[in-house]
């Protein structure tokens, strides 16, 4: 690593103030920051210090996603070859998900990254590597086939919209991978609707439904078993249709203290929940699907772990985290039974939680106010 040192050693004071290229300042920083520590130090104030930064941070949840999209990537060639008939190995089915991953994610990197560095230059900061984890996030949770100028639009309107509109990293309300994806469910339904299924080369002419499809329209009978949905042998969005994969990934983040376990367990807890009530009523073949199977179908496991743990679009206080996850769980059920226009639930359940992480933050605190006043007044007397 010591000649890349010495190439960012040298040509940095062409970047700094002075230097003919200085309104490039912070792309030359990040792209620095990416690859080493920077050369600074803390001027003033007091501060703690330990192992874990940002970068450190958005690395770790990298980490747990590689489980999801390993899997994934093998998966896309596995659906594709049984599809047609065809014998592959596990090298060819990887490889073959491995070209259709690919392209997905330089196009994320490549639109993402180059807006995150025109606002960086034209707000004079330093860019963030928050969007690290959500351009590794968004093609997991898209087709494999889905065209390449869609992901473009839909990157670009999670970076402008979803977070530079609200001031950059750390200030946005929404999650910016899943403001992708609703982008794309919105205006180009027929590609990301979840009724289809998502198998990369399939002729129009072998379409089917996906197992939340068939669950809206009351087929559950044609569903594929309970532990092909576990483990992930179904077609689906790349990251999502393995829960044993996702669950590895969320032991990691739970064991290096990354997600919130509160948040995390809420979720499925409410998820849970939300089911049984309906098993109670069953009043369709939709209700009387077991609790613990909600939870591994669809995107509901991958939208836990990954989605609602969000540090900055979920709600902040330790009792808010209980209630936002908890909500976020029972709305995804409740919205894919009422509605199967929206078979995928835990997406809009999250972002409508998050535009109320605030409000139940802010009664959380009330109440704990009231609640110590009311102790002071008391031992006062």
């Amino acid at each position: 690593m010591k000649p890349v040192k010495k190439l960012f050693d040298s040509v940095r004071p062409h970047f700094e103030k002075g230097g003919k290229l200085s309104r490039f300042y912070y792309t030359f920083e990040a792209f620095e920051s990416f690859a080493f520590v920077p050369p600074r130090v803390t001027q003033t104030g007091s501060h703690i210090r330990d192992a874990i930064d940002m970068k450190r941070t958005m690395i770790f949840v990298v980490i747990a996603l590689l489980p999801a999209a390993l899997f994934g990537m093998w998966n896309i060639g596995y659906q594709h070859f049984l599809a047609l008939g065809q014998e592959s190995t596990l090298v060819a089915n990887f490889w073959y998900g491995f070209l259709k991953w690919l392209p997905l994610q330089v196009v994320v990197f490549a639109v993402g990254m180059t807006i995150e560095f025109i606002f960086a230059d034209i707000r004079k900061h330093e860019v963030a590597e928050g969007f690290i984890v959500s351009a590794f996030l968004i093609p997991l949770i898209l087709p494999p086939d889905i065209p390449l100028w869609m992901v473009a639009l839909a990157t670009a309107f999670a970076v402008l919209i979803g977070k530079e509109a609200f001031g950059g990293s750390g200030m946005n309300i929404f999650n910016p991978a899943l403001l992708a994806r609703v982008f794309l469910f919105f205006a180009y339904p027929a590609h990301i609707s979840g009724d289809k299924v998502w198998i990369s080369g399939l002729p129009d002419a072998m379409s089917g439904a996906t197992p939340l499809g068939l669950a809206a329209a009351g087929d559950i009978s044609l569903m594929p078993s309970a532990i092909d949905r576990f483990l992930g042998f179904i077609p689906g969005s790349i990251g999502e249709t393995s829960t044993l994969a996702i669950l590895l990934g969320a032991a990691f983040l739970l064991i290096t203290g990354i997600a919130s376990y509160r948040i995390m367990f809420s979720v499925f807890a409410g998820g849970f929940l939300m089911a049984l009530v309906f098993n109670l009523w069953g009043a369709n073949a939709y209700m009387q699907i077991p609790p613990w199977e909600q939870l591994i179908m669809g995107g509901f496991a991958f939208g836990a772990v990954f989605m609602a743990t969000d540090p900055v679009s979920a709600a902040q206080t330790n009792t808010g985290k209980w209630i936002y996850g908890l909500l976020i769980g029972m709305f995804a059920v409740l919205i894919r039974v009422f509605n199967p226009a929206y078979p995928e639930g835990i997406m809009m359940a999250i972002l409508l939680m998050n535009v109320f992480a605030p409000l139940i933050d802010h009664y959380v605190v009330q109440a704990n106010i009231k609640r110590r006043l009311k102790r002071a007044s008391v031992t006062a007397k």
